[in-house]
């Protein structure tokens, strides 16, 4: 990973209070960058930005907590407000914030399958709010944080919430193929990355063991600097760019799944 200074850009990455998210703060924080650390309570953002100040290096003021529960699209259209008025010109927005399906069925107060919502449809609405702040400038990007299970899914396009048939992985792999798809979105620079297996809270999903959360952080790292160039919709294993699974890029499944994201969120993005 480059040592390369990224003092003056400002960096936003949703769920960094622990595991890869926390790690690929300190790492752009540690080489200059503004980093906007998202939690899901205003407690849980201030005490990340507390424990990143004390590491050596790191200054108090390139810290900036931010919160939102991501259960709840409100609190989402809030954060997005609150970081388009004090930090107009956003160079990269990291969509790592996730969780794993629970046992049991689950629908937020939208009216969405938790997991869908959180891994997904909130990182949708909310990089479709910033975008003024992503293209007020060149080289603003989106980093999604994604998983190698998109490609053992499908959508259910007449049931996303799977009310009719439910299976936590199922549920889980689904959220991660949408946000793979929403790499090929046109409106702003985007690309896709796996981790790699990590020893992060979704260990679980993926088997006993996994390296280090600062390694797959410095996969997601190595995409936010300018000096890597990248293609919209590209979807990267760790470092090496590979294919996505195939309905990841196919326009018609694009356009589908916008117009699905726009109607569970309630069309928000067009108001």
């Amino acid at each position: 990973m480059s040592s390369a200074s990224l003092s003056g850009r400002t960096v936003l990455i949703t769920g960094a209070t622990s595991g890869i998210g926390y790690e690929a703060a300190r790492f752009l924080a540690e080489r200059g960058a503004t980093v906007l650390v998202h939690g899901r309570t205003p407690g849980e953002a201030r005490a990340a930005t507390g424990r990143l100040a004390a590491t050596a290096g790191i200054g108090a003021g390139q810290l900036c907590p931010f919160s939102a529960d991501f259960a709840r699209l409100d609190e989402v259209e809030h954060l997005a407000h609150r970081v388009v008025t004090e930090h107009p010109h956003l160079d990269v927005l990291v969509n790592n914030a996730g969780m794993a399906a629970p046992e049991r069925h689950t629908i937020t107060s939208d009216g969405n399958e938790i997991a869908f919502q959180v891994n997904f449809l909130a990182h949708y609405l909310l990089t479709g709010l910033l975008e003024t702040a992503l293209t007020a400038g060149p080289g603003g990007r989106v980093v999604n944080v994604s998983s190698s299970l998109h490609r053992t899914a499908s959508i259910q396009w007449n049931d996303p919430n799977r009310s009719r048939r439910y299976s936590r992985l199922a549920a889980y792999a689904q959220s991660q193929l949408a946000l793979t798809v929403f790499a090929s979105d046109p409106r702003v620079t985007a690309v896709s990355v796996h981790p790699g297996v990590c020893d992060t809270a979704l260990l679980s999903l993926y088997g006993d063991e996994g390296a280090s959360a600062a390694q797959g952080a410095a996969h997601v790292v190595r995409l936010c600097d300018p000096a890597t160039e990248i293609v919209n919709g590209a979807y990267y294993d760790c470092d090496e760019r590979v294919e996505p699974a195939a309905a990841a890029t196919e326009d018609r499944t694009v356009k589908r799944l916008s117009k699905l994201a726009d109607l569970l969120v309630g069309n928000t993005l067009a108001t």
